[in-house]
């Protein structure tokens, strides 16, 4: 018997094991109207489901608004640098540390705004997933905060997506990309090559520090909010570090731990989503931790769609008493769409695409995204562009109604699992 037969039977005994008992029951998802969010549309976890205040099941189908508080080179309009890090280092370098954190705000003003979310909405899903890092908050790996107008910590970014997603009934998902320190190797996290949140050192424990400190100032500020699904630890720990699953499972369980506990000390109520990658031993199991309203989590870039379903499937099975989420997935190779989604669907996973808006060469037809910049975009050049010349560049063209257009995967391929 090959591995699709397998996979196949598996998906079917699954399917089978929940009707008589555990139900893979599909969405009932609360009825939009125009007074946003209520405290009855709190979310929490209720054996393997995603359930409103009134045990509604809740499954959230979403989309990542991936490259606005976080970058990446081959997805976001610059060059010459390699990742956020190299970005920013370059730019206080040439003018300024004010300067630079004006081009990076003016980037993130225009490449997200209301109307990007009025289209989301519009699309049918109900929840995004927010990734930010460290810097949105800090000025630097020392943890010199960055204070608004009054002097306070500014997180005004982030409290302005949750009460925009809030009106539109949108739930956010608060997504920790890069923590201090950085938990993988991976650009995405926002600097290559600087996993150093595990370090057995004092600067390992400083960075620790200062994570536990953000987390503790984000639980604190969006604590109560019924707009706020739940908080995502970390995003993709130990992710291209070379290193054996069970290295990955012994730094990520003492980190989890760590973390929820941060989190637990200030916010009782909200879900928390930690990140298995990439396989199911890099996590504890939910059975032996003690944490409560937890959501395991996958993602999910496979080659072909037997693999695809084996990975979603295996989780599934390990960790079968908690709720499970696709963070983000695309299907690479000769996986398909049709098949991610009969997969998510059978084994009852939340699901959220990576990502909602790219620019890069073939960007405004890729699967990668649902809008695409035009052929023509232009790259702020962060060694050479004047300051003048950036700020046009991370201007009111970047919005997406300018320079942007519907890849073509939505109606195709993405609208009728909404």
């Amino acid at each position: 018997m090959n591995i699709k037969k397998i996979v196949s039977v598996m998906l079917t005994a699954v399917t089978l094991f929940s009707t008589f008992g555990f139900s893979l029951a599909t969405s009932a998802e609360t009825a939009t109207t125009e007074s946003g969010f209520t405290a009855e549309d709190f979310l929490k976890t209720k054996g393997r489901k995603i359930v409103n205040q009134n045990g509604e099941e809740i499954r959230l189908k979403g989309v990542n608004l991936g490259t606005w508080m976080i970058w990446e080179d081959w997805l976001c309009p610059y060059e010459e640098a390699t990742d956020h890090y190299d970005v920013l280092t370059k730019l206080t370098n040439r003018f300024g540390e004010d300067k630079a954190y004006e081009l990076m705000n003016t980037y993130m003003d225009n490449w997200i705004t209301e109307k990007d979310l009025d289209d989301i909405k519009e699309m049918g899903f109900n929840c995004v997933r927010v990734p930010f890092w460290f810097r949105n908050f800090y000025y630097d790996d020392n943890g010199r905060k960055i204070l608004d107008e009054n002097g306070n910590w500014d997180f005004s970014r982030l409290e302005w997506v949750v009460e925009e997603c809030s009106k539109r009934r949108l739930y956010v998902v608060l997504d920790m990309h890069g923590a201090v320190g950085y938990q993988s190797d991976a650009p995405h996290s926002g600097k290559k090559g600087s996993c150093s949140l595990y370090d057995d050192t004092e600067q390992g424990e400083k960075y620790r520090e200062l994570t536990d400190e953000l987390w503790t100032e984000i639980a604190t500020r969006f604590k109560g909010n019924p707009a706020v699904a739940m908080y995502d630890l970390l995003n993709e720990p130990m992710c291209d570090v070379p290193a054996s699953e069970f290295d990955r499972r012994k730094n990520n369980t003492f980190i989890y731990k760590r973390l929820y506990n941060t989190v637990r000390a200030v916010d009782a109520e909200h879900i928390i989503t930690v990140e298995s990658i990439w396989s199911p031993i890099a996590l504890p199991n939910s059975l032996f931790t003690g944490w409560k309203n937890v959501v395991y989590q996958v993602h999910l870039y496979d080659t072909s769609g037997a693999s695809f379903n084996f990975m979603a499937l295996l989780p599934r099975l390990v960790f079968f008493n908690v709720p499970m989420m696709m963070g983000e997935f695309f299907p690479h190779g000769t996986n398909t769409w049709k098949n991610s989604f009969n997969t998510l669907d059978a084994l009852n996973y939340s699901w959220f695409l990576w990502t909602y808006k790219a620019t890069g060469h073939g960007m405004w037809s890729s699967e990668w995204c649902l809008r695409g910049s035009k052929d023509g975009f232009e790259r702020a050049k962060i060694e050479t562009d004047s300051y003048e010349e950036i700020a046009r560049k991370w201007g009111e063209c970047i919005r997406t109604e300018n320079g942007f257009q519907d890849s073509g995967h939505y109606s195709k391929n993405i609208q009728a699992h909404l």
